[in-house]
């Protein structure tokens, strides 16, 4: 959410960002928000006067009772009992109008980075740099369900029964092989200076909406019948939740935070072949990354969380890109936004895997983050998150390349730990 200040004094450079996003049915929303401000603005002068007013008043009360002026002063009285009904209604418009503003405020999208790509999608989003050799190999690859078959290592038919599309049941060593890759990533993150944390899993409705954009939350978020709950769709929603209504010193900053969770999501929509199977689905675990910075610390720290989920496929001998994500493919709170994507020797092209955003201080202003320097100054923190590793998808891009020619896979080094010394499956 942007500073009203900033619609204020700089209408212009908060239309032509929305224009960059190609939102220009948001434009109308930018003149609505001046209009009711003045009027916000306008109420709390006019609710300030009166109460000035009958505060004298109310004075002149006492000097008239004071004097034996009864008469007078019940006249008086009968002014200042109309003033409470008048200054009600104005603290109720102030309140509307309040509401009003907040509304449009929370769908204007925040002023990306003036490094960010122009673009209208994803199709548009720029490639940054490769890491590790693509290849293909002599034999065909199969399609990653077809793997875990063959390892009996998933079951989605019993999954349908129980629980309908979307869902799957891991059984073991794919299932071993998921949750060594989890407690890798746990492992991995820890060695780079980060606090592990297990959060909550559900949260309340003014976390989602300080995290998120509603778009967003509406095809995503999966809300619990008769309670103010919602199944988190990445830990991200309760990590950045932790610090809603928080004062941080700045000595506490930064806060370099890596949570493990399950997500959950709705998932909205039709998809292709490539998005069944275990690629797109309703249930899934998360190892993330989250920083609270000083504002001038983001964009550091933006490249080193990207290059910490670089680091980590890299050790898995799996070959990655980075993609700058263009304007009109950035969430409406994203500054900036990178993905990371993983080599399919199989489609023979890279698919998405993780995701690194810089937020500015949009999250930090809907949840009131407050840093306090030290001149006892305050100001908003900046908020920023990573994907480390998300299987089972991240097993789609394992599997397809680590597959040896005669069926088996290949354990790597760093994770052999977690398997038992295996340095194989199959």
């Amino acid at each position: 959410m942007l500073d009203i200040n900033l619609i204020r004094n700089n209408p212009d450079k908060v239309r032509e960002n929305i224009r960059k996003k190609f939102q220009d049915e948001k434009l109308p929303m930018v003149d609505e928000v001046i209009r009711l401000d003045r009027e916000f603005r306008d109420a709390i002068q006019q609710g300030d006067n009166l109460r000035n007013k009958r505060k004298t008043l109310s004075k002149q009360i006492g000097g008239l009772l004071g004097k034996g002026e009864k008469e007078e002063a019940e006249k008086v009285k009968v002014e200042v009992a109309a003033m409470a009904d008048e200054l009600a209604a104005l603290e109720a418009k102030e309140e509307e109008l309040k509401a009003e503003i907040r509304k449009r405020m929370l769908v204007i999208p925040n002023i990306i980075d003036d490094s960010v790509p122009i673009g209208r999608d994803d199709s548009e989003n720029v490639e940054i740099q490769r890491y590790g050799e693509p290849a293909v190999p002599e034999w065909e690859i199969p399609y990653h369900v077809d793997i875990m078959e063959r390892l009996n290592g998933i079951d989605l038919d019993a999954a349908r029964k129980t629980s309908g599309n979307g869902f799957y049941y891991l059984m073991g060593d794919v299932a071993r092989l998921h949750s060594a890759i989890l407690s890798y990533a746990r492992d991995f993150m820890i060695d780079r200076g980060f606090t592990y944390v297990v959060p909550p899993f559900m949260i309340h409705g003014n976390v989602v909406t300080g995290v998120m954009s509603f778009a967003e939350m509406e095809n995503m978020m999966y809300k619990i019948e008769g309670e103010d709950l919602y199944l988190i769709g990445t830990s991200e929603h309760s990590m950045i939740g932790k610090f809603i209504d928080t004062i941080l010193d700045e000595d506490q900053l930064p806060q370099t935070l890596t949570s493990y969770s399950p997500c959950f999501r709705k998932e909205v929509g039709a998809h292709g072949i490539e998005e069944r199977g275990v690629y797109r689905i309703h249930q899934f675990e998360k190892q993330e990354m989250i920083v609270i910075c000083k504002p001038e610390e983001s964009p550091m720290w933006f490249d080193r969380l990207w290059q910490n989920t670089v680091d980590f496929f890299r050790t898995l001998d799996i070959p990655v890109r980075t993609l700058e994500c263009c304007s009109g493919d950035l969430a409406d709170l994203k500054v900036k936004s990178l993905d990371v994507e993983a080599w399919s020797p199989r489609q023979k092209k890279y698919f998405e895997v993780g995701s690194c955003s810089n937020l500015g201080d949009a999250q930090a202003r809907r949840l009131q983050i407050r840093v306090k320097g030290a001149d006892g100054s305050k100001y908003l923190a900046h908020t920023l998150n990573n994907t480390c590793v998300a299987p089972p998808r991240m097993l789609i891009a394992f599997l397809e390349n680590n597959l040896r020619a005669d069926g088996t896979v290949a354990i790597p080094e760093a994770l052999r730990m977690y398997m038992g010394g295996k340095d194989h499956i199959g």
